[in-house]
């Protein structure tokens, strides 16, 4: 069913949101990739015109909040290359597993996020396109898959991959190589049918898109949500380390951010609020782990700390009744619901920002009661 209000207020880093703490600013991360010296320009933006802090997201972008100065965050983003395209900023929306070509999966998706942004960006049309459209790119592990992304490719070896809407599996398959190009052209039919419809899921016939591609497989299978962040020492396949630390409920301190950066080496954030660093010898994995894990960054796969995420909830929105994220630090280390994964705590009926299976508790005034999660 497509939304009633056609104004899409979602916010970029040049079109901000007025929240209740100031105006917000959306920093678009392509596969959550950036450089140390990029995250530094994101931190020290923070820090001299925002909250002095960062907010990772479930789509592994990054968020200023408090922003008092916006003219000043854009050229500070623009200055480090995170603005290749003012015109598009707010719909280069690819999410990608982190670990692709470094760790796991069945073939490198990296190329293709890189390519798919330089094709986003290149197309005046697509800057048409929702603020929340989502396009995923999964190394066939299923990680992003389970992300339900508007228009997507599952890898399914190196050469082939399946095409999926809504995280569904269409039975259509490509060659890898046509990957980008088969996204961008569901995207431009997206954008004739779409009247007020902000998500593919809100269409009326979805597989409509899909008009003229063959189905050569099985269509309808789904992967399952993933909800834990990769976490701690990781051994890449090249003999380096990779470090993955979770940041608790998404929060992370602009200056804890700065010492991330220091380390000089390539970033995701993951769209499971964590940081991933790469490409690091064991004597400089070792010290980081050493330095960052005092400063609150969570490199343990067992800590509650991973189960449990939270909107933004007050003071920082005038939608919620509570101050969701200090009652989710304070119940970190009670079990969720039998069955549930993972919880995710929201002061209102919006349920932003919710994970996919995920326990979600709405504030009511007086403690929080479970919600169906929204589609």
């Amino acid at each position: 069913m497509a939304r009633t209000r056609e104004n899409d207020a979602c916010p970029g880093a040049l079109q901000t949101h007025t929240a209740a703490d100031g105006e917000l600013a959306r920093v678009r991360l392509p596969g959550g990739m950036l450089t140390g010296p990029q995250l530094e320009a994101i931190a020290l933006a923070a820090i001299e015109h925002g909250s002095a802090t960062l907010e990772l997201t479930s789509r592994g972008n990054l968020q200023i909040r408090g922003v008092r100065d916006t003219g000043a965050v854009a050229a500070a983003l623009a200055a480090a290359g995170l603005l290749p395209s003012p015109t598009h900023e707010r719909v280069r929306n690819i999410v990608a597993s982190p670990l692709a070509g470094r760790a796991g999966g069945l073939g490198d998706i990296r190329p293709d996020v890189v390519a798919l942004d330089a094709a986003i960006r290149a197309d005046e049309r697509l800057a048409q396109l929702p603020g929340r459209f989502l396009f995923g790119l999964d190394d066939g592990r299923g990680d992003i898959s389970g992300l339900a992304a508007d228009v997507g490719a599952h890898l399914l070896d190196e050469t082939s991959a399946a095409v999926t809407l809504s995280g569904r599996d269409t039975g259509v398959r490509v060659a890898h190589g046509d990957v980008v190009t088969t996204l961008t052209t569901l995207a431009h039919r997206f954008l004739d049918v779409r009247g007020t419809a902000w998500r593919v899921a809100e269409l009326d016939d979805p597989a409509a898109l899909l008009d003229g591609y063959p189905v050569t497989a099985a269509p309808g299978a789904t992967w399952a949500a993933v909800t834990v962040s990769p976490v701690g020492w990781i051994e890449q396949r090249d003999g380096r380390i990779a470090l993955g630390a979770a940041v608790p409920l998404g929060v992370l301190d602009a200056e804890v951010a700065r010492f991330l950066a220091a380390v000089d080496a390539p970033i995701t954030v993951t769209p499971w609020r964590s940081v991933l660093l790469f490409d690091l010898d064991e004597g400089v994995a070792d010290t980081a782990l050493r330095v960052l894990a005092p400063m609150g960054l969570v490199f343990d796969e067992n800590s509650p700390w991973l189960r449990v995420s939270a909107c933004t909830g007050s003071p920082g929105c005038a939608r919620s009744v509570a101050d969701v994220r200090s009652d989710a630090a304070a119940a970190v280390h009670e079990p969720p619901a039998e069955g549930a994964a993972h919880r995710h705590f929201v002061g209102c009926e919006r349920a932003c920002g919710s994970p996919a299976a995920a326990q979600i508790l709405v504030a009511t005034g007086d403690g929080y009661r479970p919600i169906s999660p929204h589609p």
